[in-house]
């Protein structure tokens, strides 16, 4: 008997498709990462990886202008803790709203969301010289407290608790005498695991990716990775083998993220389309 080999369906080619120009980008900083400077600029550029990549990842490591592992250091120290309170927040302002009845509920939530509608550019202003006169101007903190609370994320995690937690269940701890904080914690939050997955990875990836705010806010000795590139990047003579370089290790502490936490994300998303 012969096996007839069955051809791809064409939502498979199309999928195939888009994922390879999705990934070519990642792929050709790869290849220009591990090249030298002057095969960069060669036409046509080279399409295969080359045998200068650790050489340029030790050259951005030894930068003398750039404190590049510092530079790592501090995003990671910024994303990680503001990603824990923005999920931390979120899911209990996202309860309160959406379970609990007290007085202002409905002009609170409306301030929430009119939060999401201003341009972060609008407030830049008054944020540097709040942070000025806390004398946290050109530390880590001023980079992370203004991001501890996310409008986005607590509209988010209501919708989610107000369909995903049903009223009999918050009863039922109650009549077992388990206060609001104890229901919230033990019955509420393992329901939003995969909301708070979603909404983690998202804010880790704002805030790693953040430019304008510590461009304007941190002083030399204390960058992010975004502040570290655009230093790299700056001068008269720019070495694009030394931007890719360092911006291949700005992009592997996402890829470890979302590698850790991806089936947890997808499940959250695909939980959230079936119950819309």
């Amino acid at each position: 008997m012969s096996s007839r080999i069955r051809r791809p369906s064409p939502t498979v080619v199309i999928l195939a498709f888009v994922s390879a120009i999705s990934a070519f980008p990642l792929y050709f900083m790869v290849v220009m990462a591990s090249r030298r400077n002057e095969d960069i600029t060669s036409v046509p550029p080279p399409l295969l990886p080359g045998g200068q990549l650790w050489t340029n990842i030790q050259r951005v490591l030894d930068n003398p202008d750039v404190t590049f592992a510092q530079a790592v250091v501090n995003s990671v120290i910024v994303a990680s803790i503001t990603t824990v309170a923005v999920v931390l927040f979120s899911a209990m302002a996202g309860f309160a709203f959406a379970k609990l009845r007290f007085v202002g509920r409905q002009p609170m939530l409306a301030f929430v969301l009119a939060t999401m509608m201003v341009p972060i550019q609008l407030g830049l202003i008054p944020l540097y010289m709040l942070m000025t006169k806390l004398h946290l101007a050109g530390s880590l903190p001023a980079v992370i407290l203004p991001f501890l609370v996310s409008g986005f994320g607590v509209f988010m995690m209501r919708q989610f608790v107000a369909q995903a937690v049903p009223d009999d269940l918050l009863a039922a701890a109650r009549i077992d005498g388990a206060s609001t904080w104890r229901t919230f914690w033990y019955v509420v939050m393992p329901v939003l695991r995969p909301a708070a997955a979603v909404l983690a990875l998202l804010t880790f990836m704002e805030r790693w990716n953040d430019f304008l705010w510590p461009y304007l806010v941190l002083d030399i000795e204390h960058p992010t990775v975004q502040v570290a590139l655009s230093r790299l990047a700056g001068g008269y003579y720019t070495d694009q083998s030394l931007v890719m370089a360092g911006t291949l290790l700005g992009v592997l502490p996402l890829l470890v993220v979302f590698i850790l936490f991806g089936r947890q994300i997808v499940g959250g998303i695909m939980e959230g389309s079936i119950k819309s």
